[in-house]
């Protein structure tokens, strides 16, 4: 077994006491202009839940991403790192495609929808966690994890967009089934119902009892289970 495959196994060991949650809560992102920052952040349609001054040399803005349990901060005196330093910021989300679609009817300028052929896309100037093989368009089997749509802010700060539908065993609380908004529910539904169809071909019938296989469908999904 390689290096790499134990690093994979071990990394979705579920830990084997815990004794308090800890919650990641604010990421910082260095910028050089924060009035143009809190635009372009205000233009994506994240929350602003902050504004906040102390004198002429302290300023700090907080923004949320929709559905988001973390947020961001940045401005004056925050953070001695670079501006546009920060790389490799994920934004996951369950329908790609719309995201992107809703993200280029805000302005903001994002690339278009890519795949990793090998692994895990870390950022234009990250190495890959997996493989190296990035191709044009959406995962031919849409798999979870493997497409991605990347952005900049202002600074040059690189959010990366990645589609996740279906966690990987061990990275979610079992049965812990949650949606932070009525669009992830939505999308959940739609794959619920591809996946019914393909049910009902196998029976050779119409399956009266729907709503708890879309229930049941759903759950395992969520919380990566077969």
């Amino acid at each position: 077994m390689s290096s790499a495959q134990v690093r994979s196994e071990t990394a979705m060991e579920t830990p084997r006491a815990r004794t308090m949650d800890m919650k990641l809560e604010i990421v910082v992102i260095p910028v050089s202009d924060v009035d143009r920052a809190k635009r372009f952040y205000g233009g994506l349609g994240w929350r602003l839940d902050a504004d906040f001054a102390a004198g002429d040399d302290y300023r700090v803005i907080q923004f949320t991403p929709p559905g988001s349990a973390c947020s961001v901060i940045f401005g004056k005196n925050v953070t001695a790192a670079a501006p546009g330093s920060a790389q490799g910021l994920y934004l996951i989300v369950s329908d790609i495609k719309a995201a992107r679609d809703e993200l280029l009817g805000r302005g903001v300028e994002i690339g278009e929808v890519f795949h990793d052929a090998g692994g895990v896309y870390l950022g234009k100037d990250e190495p890959y966690l997996f493989g190296r093989l990035r191709v044009s368009g959406l995962d031919p089997e849409h798999r979870s994890y493997r497409s991605f749509a990347s952005f900049r802010d202002p600074d040059g700060n690189g959010w990366l967009l990645q589609e996740i539908t279906t966690r990987l065993p061990g990275r979610v609380d079992a049965d812990d089934t949650t949606f932070t908004s009525s669009t992830e529910l939505a999308a959940a539904l739609r794959r619920a119902a591809a996946a019914h169809g393909e049910h009902e071909k196998q029976i050779g019938r119409q399956d009266a009892n729907w709503p708890d296989w879309y229930a049941d469908y759903i759950v395992r999904e969520q919380t990566g289970k077969p």
